[in-house]
């Protein structure tokens, strides 16, 4: 009874913890929107350094915001069928796909444009093998849970590392995308960084909340007491199919 009550009210944090990852998601889309349309001067799909501007608003807006909301909907909704979750996390995991190779273009086309090589940086090497992990954990992901292929057996064999990497990929998402706000940087106002320019200090705060977002997530997607509660119902219908695809006798009734 005490761990219950434990339990409860650890619960009752969670629709905070779930809200401040929100507001931090959302500000961290803002202020890159801000930093590309006031500093940078817009957006365009043009080869011009307003179309690379596209590039970093898209990457934070689906490799960071969407991406961690997909991460979490298995602690939101913890109620709904698992089947509908298992649809939500995947679409999400869609659209940041979709939105991230927009922003991947938008690089790729502006580098050809102005003759700049492409791939030579740090932030360009961790950037890509982020986007390729994640393309794969996605393609990974609907072929073991979402579309019934699998053995239980594999599928339960896959699923801590669906989890791991899951985590690990956030993580890569967040690193590249500062590597990628301190070369935009260093390129842009280096003689007047180190005097507190106002675009300095707006995008490194930018880089303190987009790390305080992957910090929340994390620690949310961890937590024990915010695990998704087991269904009876989802579960005797897992035994059945297990028993009827791998002939094994469930120990239970």
């Amino acid at each position: 009874m005490e761990g219950m009550a434990l339990n409860a009210g650890g619960l009752r944090t969670l629709p905070w913890y779930v809200v401040c990852s929100q507001v931090l998601g959302v500000t961290c889309v803002v202020i890159t929107g801000v930093w590309m349309g006031h500093y940078r001067g817009g957006y365009a799909w043009d080869g011009s350094a307003q179309e690379f501007n596209v590039h970093p608003l898209c990457m934070v807006l689906g490799l960071v915001f969407l991406y961690g909301d997909a991460v979490l909907v298995y602690r939101v909704f913890r109620n709904e069928t698992k089947r509908s979750v298992k649809i939500l996390h995947a679409l999400l995991h869609m659209m940041a796909l979709i939105i991230s190779i927009v922003g991947l273009v938008a690089a790729f086309d502006f580098h050809s444009s102005a003759k700049i090589p492409h791939m030579y940086s740090l932030h360009s090497w961790c950037g890509m093998l982020t986007f390729v992990l994640f393309f794969l954990q996605w393609l990974l992901g609907l072929g073991f849970f979402l579309f019934p292929w699998a053995s239980a057996q594999l599928r339960s064999w896959y699923l801590p590392l669906h989890v791991f990497f899951g985590l690990l990929l956030l993580a890569m998402s967040v690193g590249s995308c500062l590597l990628g706000i301190t070369e935009k940087l260093l390129f842009s106002i280096m003689p007047t960084y180190s005097k507190f320019a106002a675009e300095g200090v707006l995008a490194n705060i930018l880089g303190l909340l987009l790390v305080c977002f992957g910090v929340v997530v994390g620690y949310v997607v961890t937590r024990d007491d915010f695990r998704r509660p087991p269904n009876p119902e989802e579960e005797a219908l897992s035994v059945h199919f297990k028993t009827l695809s791998e002939g094994e006798i469930p120990s239970s009734p």
